[in-house]
């Protein structure tokens, strides 16, 4: 079942959406209204995603990730003040008030949330939630929106679709309901879906059943998807790029592979240090030094140098994003072409 809405609904004929990339963003900035001065959140984040194509969104928590994704879905909050360009489906987005851009949600942009139970209904229904949204973005009946969301729930994996309709999100297993919250997403037939850190919560096992499905939903339906998450195993298991932020900055862009075998930003490189080597003894494993500063505290020059153990007088200058070898760093010193292996 491929729902996605015809391309006239934006505005553009179909053979033009097949030659775009589905979200291009540049240059996007957001900072905060603060009593009377604008808090900088996120600086000139540039990325697009093709059709089929999986892009991770990168970093530790505080680096501006999620925040990221809301300003292009239209939910950053009242006091942000977004520039820069949004196009989806090459049409420009960013002109569009939040509350238009909103409209977009469910029929063009879908969104998982990292928390289906904060995200879920807690006293509706199942089919209500899903009937609801089905009903208000295609126009469906009842009876037509109920048959759709029981095949939806088959899609994704839920067994007994039409016992688990009529039930509660908090009577729900945690995989359970992400796959209701994949359903939600994928149910109007959009071609971007935003997944937000959504198998934070699972244990192994179900974070391995998660990622096959979106994998699956992707090929299948072929999807964009801006994958948000601080696990670059995952990352390079399920995307084809990577965009690594740090402090609100990109500070590196390469392929997935790149990323984990070749990082290239000293930031990057300290992330994949970080990780446990599966099948390998390692006495101990090489933390990053320090924390993310916080939002206001950003240092002069290299928002990373105050962790960096290269920084020397030339990061007190604010490095721009140069390419070195296929990728994209934001460094003075990048790290030398050395598997990370």
């Amino acid at each position: 079942m491929n729902t996605h809405i015809p391309s006239e609904a934006l505005g553009l004929p179909q053979e033009a959406v097949k030659t775009v990339p589905v979200l291009e963003v540049e240059e996007l900035s957001l900072s905060f209204r603060d009593e009377g001065a604008l808090l900088p959140i996120v600086t000139d984040i540039s990325f697009s995603i093709g059709r089929g194509e999986a892009v991770a969104l990168v970093g530790e928590s505080g680096c501006g990730k999620s925040i990221t994704a809301s300003a292009i879905m239209g939910l950053a909050p009242d006091n942000a003040v977004v520039t820069g360009e949004i196009r989806l489906n090459g049409q420009r987005i960013s002109d569009l008030s939040p509350r238009e851009r909103r409209k977009l949600c469910g029929r063009h942009m879908g969104f998982i949330f990292q928390e289906p139970m904060t995200a879920l209904h807690p006293t509706l229904t199942i089919g209500r939630q899903m009937t609801d949204t089905l009903s208000h973005n295609l126009g469906l009946g009842q009876r037509a929106a109920m048959d759709r969301a029981a095949e939806l729930l088959v899609k994704v994996g839920i067994p007994r679709a039409k016992d688990i309709l009529k039930g509660y999100v908090h009577e729900l297993s945690g995989g359970m309901r992400q796959r209701v919250m994949i359903a939600l997403a994928i149910s109007c037939g959009p071609s971007l879906i935003i997944a937000d850190e959504p198998t934070t919560a699972l244990d192994v096992t179900i974070q391995a059943q998660v990622l096959d499905l979106l994998e699956d939903m992707r090929r299948e339906l072929d999807l964009a998807m801006l994958f948000i998450t601080h696990d670059l195993e995952v990352v390079g298991d399920f995307c084809d790029r990577a965009v690594v932020m740090y402090a609100g900055d990109v500070v590196e862009r390469a392929t997935s592979r790149e990323i984990v075998e070749t990082p290239r930003h000293p930031y990057t490189r300290g992330l994949i240090d970080a990780i446990p080597a599966h099948g390998e003894t390692r006495n101990r494993l090489t933390p990053i030094p320090g924390t993310v500063p916080p939002v206001g505290a950003w240092p002069e020059g290299c928002r990373f140098a105050p962790r960096c153990q290269h920084a020397d007088e030339q990061c007190r200058t604010h490095p721009g994003l140069d390419a070195v070898g296929s990728s994209t760093v934001r460094c003075w010193h990048p790290v030398e072409e050395v598997s990370a292996s």
